[in-house]
């Protein structure tokens, strides 16, 4: 994020071990769903990036789950990267490379990061603002090779409505501290791939009332 986002704790939760590993709840409960999903439509082999990758733990579970992409996470945060690369070499997975500093809402990373053939992209729309989303979106449709996609997941608003009491109480919590932040309706990130001459591959309900997108550079 260009800025430093005032963010409700519970934004984004995640535990310090003593080797500068994090985790988060949420990515021990949806890691292994997402990973599904996403092998579903990954390429056999190619470079693959991860935004905003967080503690690290998807990027574990996405290397180890597709052995033949080469798996480069990137995170804004240096604490972040540290404990990505901390799970990187307990896991010692030859496929994925150490993680490197990416502000995935400023313009302009594509030009240094094109050609991937897959581009993840997990929990973050909603904490971000509308600007960013829609630059962000942008950047990773020039960001992909030729027939390359793009796999974007967390909870989303149903044509403008949130669908539980939990997600409206967190998209609340969001606005509160943040009026650009909250989570994104669905029909503009569908709009928005769309505008950036993706074509939609599919939406998908997701557990735990998140959705993903997926999409492909023609």
């Amino acid at each position: 994020m260009s800025r430093r986002r005032n963010l409700p704790d519970t934004a984004s939760v995640a535990h310090l071990s003593d080797d500068g590993r994090m985790f988060a709840p949420s990515a021990a409960r949806n890691a292994q769903d997402i990973a599904t999903l996403v092998s579903s439509h990954a390429p056999q082999s190619g470079r693959a990036l991860e935004l905003a990758s967080g503690t690290g733990e998807h990027a574990v579970v996405f290397a180890r789950e597709m052995p033949g992409l080469d798996w480069l996470p990137t995170d804004i945060d240096a604490a972040r990267r540290i404990s990505i690369d901390s799970h990187a070499r307990l896991a010692n997975l030859p496929n994925l490379r150490p993680a490197l500093p990416l502000d995935a809402t400023t313009p302009g990373w594509a030009e240094t990061h094109g050609g991937q053939d897959l581009i993840v992209l997990v929990n973050l729309l909603h904490l971000i603002s509308l600007t960013e989303a829609k630059t962000l979106i942008a950047e990773a449709a020039q960001a992909l090779a030729a027939g390359g996609v793009v796999i974007i997941y967390g909870p989303f608003l149903r044509d403008g409505k949130t669908t539980s009491e939990g997600d409206a109480a967190f998209h609340g919590s969001l606005t509160a501290q943040d009026p650009e932040i909250g989570y994104k309706d669905d029909w503009d990130v569908i709009e928005w791939l769309q505008s950036n001459w993706l074509d939609l591959v599919q939406v998908v309900e997701m557990p735990a009332n998140n959705m993903a997108f997926v999409a492909r550079r023609p």
